[in-house]
């Protein structure tokens, strides 16, 4: 069967890096580093720098389109930034992946303004959850306004010199009353969210608004195995401040902490994953594949 991406392992991907340089070192790796999230400068200059080439490429040609625009309207055209959708399930990665991104993207000369919103800040308040009955349904799409995520998109390919969107505290786990995130003309945007690949037969779906898009994929076990790991780390670091929703964590042993968080998995997060995320996956522009020590191995890319 004809598949409408072209395959490529690790090895070959890396190859079409060209003559791109590592504009970043060993200390800007540490800060992009997640939680329990392994990343080497190695996956960063064989998976990440062609991508970040291949990108480049289409940002300039999306550029260019604008300018052959002017031409012919005989007067400038309002720019508006590329957007780039990165989805994928809970703990694979996809906020480093997304980091890794923002920071290469950032130091080519052509775009050096690039944005990047996460789609935490549009899930509903934890009060309008509790009246809607979606406590236990946080990151399903029922529990995101899906409304205001999709204006805030709309508004950023409209050419709207200045938005804002809502921000999110993993801490205290709900939105932060009053604080927003301002995006003034960007040159790229990165938005990255569990669902936003989500489309349909009927209606406007965020993914529309996309130039480009990557779902970051892995095998299941390994998306669990990572879970758990970042569990763990989480009842040793961030789960004890005296502000954190999940302070109750805390005191648990390793055992019931390892119970907990597998019944959470299953109960939660892997349903949302084949429920809503995986089957997303075939809408992508491209797909890392990861292994379950976080190093990309295949990277497919959709035909054009």
């Amino acid at each position: 069967m004809t598949s409408p991406f072209i395959t490529f392992t690790r090895e070959e991907w890396a190859k079409l890096r060209a003559s791109t340089p590592l504009t970043l070192g060993e200390d800007d790796i540490d800060k992009i580093r997640g939680i329990n999230v392994e990343l080497s400068m190695a996956d960063v200059e064989q998976s990440y720098l062609p991508l970040s080439r291949l990108l480049n490429l289409y940002v300039r040609a999306s550029q260019q389109l604008f300018s052959v625009t002017d031409t012919f309207l005989g007067k400038p055209t309002t720019p508006v930034p590329y957007i780039i959708g990165i989805a994928g399930s809970v703990a694979v990665g996809k906020s480093t992946t997304a980091r890794v991104l923002q920071e290469l993207l950032s130091r080519w000369p052509d775009h050096p303004r690039v944005d990047l919103i996460t789609t935490d800040g549009f899930l509903l308040p934890n009060s309008e959850l509790e009246r809607r009955g979606l406590m236990d349904r946080k990151g399903f799409p029922e529990s995101f306004d899906r409304r205001a995520l999709l204006g805030f998109v709309a508004a950023l390919k409209s050419g709207v010199e200045e938005i804002s969107a809502p921000v999110y505290s993993h801490v205290t786990y709900d939105i932060v009353p009053g604080e927003r995130r301002v995006v003034s003309q960007p040159d790229i945007v990165i938005i990255e969210g569990l669902n936003v690949l989500q489309g349909g037969d009927v209606g406007t779906y965020v993914s529309d608004y996309f130039d480009f898009s990557i779902y970051v994929d892995a095998d299941v076990a390994d998306i669990e195995r990572w879970y758990v790991e970042r569990f763990h780390t989480f009842t040793r670091t961030a789960f004890r401040r005296e502000d954190s929703y999940f302070r109750k964590y805390a005191e648990l042993t390793h055992d019931e902490a390892d119970r907990t968080a597998r019944f959470i998995w299953k109960r939660i997060n892997e349903v949302n994953l084949f429920e809503n995320i995986l089957h997303t996956r075939g809408r992508a522009t491209l797909i890392l594949h990861k292994t379950g020590d976080h190093q990309t191995e295949q990277i497919k890319l959709r035909r054009p």
